[in-house]
């Protein structure tokens, strides 16, 4: 019988500060997203509901560009998210011996980038397409509705 035990690897203050660094980065990232997500339904009702008072497709037609932007916006945060996350995997994991030899405090996520989908295929997310492809898809129906 085979158990995966977890065994501590002993770490400088140095490389937690440096793990201390890039979760700060994971935890902006997440919440420019979160915060992005709430300003797309914001700005979507707020321009919808101007479109439907005085029955001006315009309005709805301006609702597409900031939905279609925070879509794009969020797609990107999502993925540096997700490049962090593979960073702080891998400092992680290194012995006090290896990350002496490594770049210390080193905030770049350039060697994960293949590991991690790239910013097109991250669009077609499900918690990105979940949100943002629902209020692109509603804004079209608003512009079709009241170009009639």
């Amino acid at each position: 019988m085979h158990f995966d035990c977890f065994i501590p690897v002993p770490m400088s203050t140095e490389q937690a500060k440096h793990l201390e660094f890039v979760q700060n980065a994971v935890t902006r990232m997440a919440s420019n997203s979160f915060l992005l997500k709430g300003w797309t339904v914001t700005i979507a009702v707020a321009l919808f509901a101007l479109a439907a008072k005085d029955v001006n497709h315009r309005f709805a037609v301006l609702a597409l560009f900031p939905s279609l932007t925070f879509w794009g916006l969020d797609a990107f945060y999502l993925r540096q998210e997700r490049l962090f996350r593979k960073l702080y995997d891998e400092l992680r994991k290194l012995s006090d011996e290896k990350y002496e030899k490594a770049d210390p405090f080193s905030m770049s996520t350039k060697k994960h980038s293949r590991e991690v989908a790239s910013w097109f295929r991250t669009l077609w997310a499900p918690t990105i397409l979940g949100l943002h492809g629902v209020v692109v898809a509603a804004v079209i129906v608003v512009i079709v509705v009241l170009s009639r």
